[in-house]
């Protein structure tokens, strides 16, 4: 098991108290595709930082169990984290556009990312990210390696920051909305990579989407988020039939070319569902 989190609780102090963002999360990840799922707000990417520890100061974080590996993550210390963080867990995050270095070429990252964690000279780690430019299927990844962040497109820049987060060798590879900036075509193009790489090389996947469609179709189980809580858990070949009333109000939100109807329906939430 790669990862195991019991009654994760993760709040910001405000002048009126502690806010609760994630309350009581808890969840098991192994060499599986798992998607996260939930609207914006709902503690998807706040539970995925957590693995990392990369939450702001102000975060009060409390787990009856938040581990990696066995790795007990409460109370490690900073140089155990950096042992995971990157090296055995990668994070991929939404937008290159801000994610990128802008100052330095697409291989230089890629590179530094490499020695960091293998070590070795300058000219290894600089053929090694030509290599791993290659692995994510840029064409010519020689001359894309001397390119600067604003010289790439939105799906180049994906595949680039892909590329750094695989230059470790990770087990997990956490993918935070990996396609919300990019167009359907790069979309499925992006996923088809992303697919592609974790089952070759045997890695876990927790995958935070807004697009049900797209975990159902991508990922081995789903977990719905809301209000900070997991509401339900289930296979994501079975998600078109959830039953909890917040997933099917999502599912019925979503337009289709298939069945088109007039207007969406505007979800109708139950003041049951932020029970604690």
């Amino acid at each position: 098991m790669l990862v195991r989190i019991d009654n994760l609780r993760i709040g910001f102090p405000t002048p009126q108290g502690l806010s609760e963002a994630v309350r009581g999360v808890s969840l098991t990840l192994g060499q599986e595709k798992l998607g996260i799922v939930g609207e914006s707000g709902s503690g998807k990417s706040l539970t995925a930082r957590s693995l990392l520890r990369l939450l702001p100061n102000s975060a009060v974080v409390t787990a009856d169990r938040l581990e990696f590996d066995g790795i007990d993550l409460r109370g490690a210390s900073e140089r155990k984290l950096r042992r995971i963080r990157g090296k055995r867990a990668g994070l991929i995050m939404q937008d290159p556009k801000y994610s990128l270095n802008p100052v330095m070429t697409a291989g230089a990252q890629i590179a530094e990312a490499w020695a960091a964690h293998k070590g070795g000279g300058r000219r290894v780690a600089a053929q090694a990210a030509v290599d791993l430019l290659e692995q994510v299927k840029i064409r010519d990844p020689a001359r894309v390696a001397k390119l600067y962040p604003h010289e790439l497109s939105g799906g180049m820049g994906q595949r680039v920051m892909i590329a750094m987060m695989l230059a470790p060798d990770p087990e997990l590879l956490i993918a935070d909305e990996p396609t919300s900036a990019l167009d359907a075509t790069v979309q499925a193009e992006i996923l088809r990579l992303i697919e592609d790489l974790v089952s070759r090389r045997g890695m876990g996947l927790m995958l935070i989407s807004h697009d049900l469609p797209l975990v159902s179709h991508f990922c081995d189980r789903v977990l719905v988020m809301y209000a900070g809580r997991i509401v339900e858990e289930v296979r994501a070949a079975d998600l078109h039939r959830a039953k909890h009333p917040y997933t099917r109000g999502l599912l019925a939100c979503l337009p289709s070319l298939v069945a088109p109807k007039e207007t969406l329906p505007v979800l109708t939430r139950d003041p049951s569902w932020n029970a604690a």
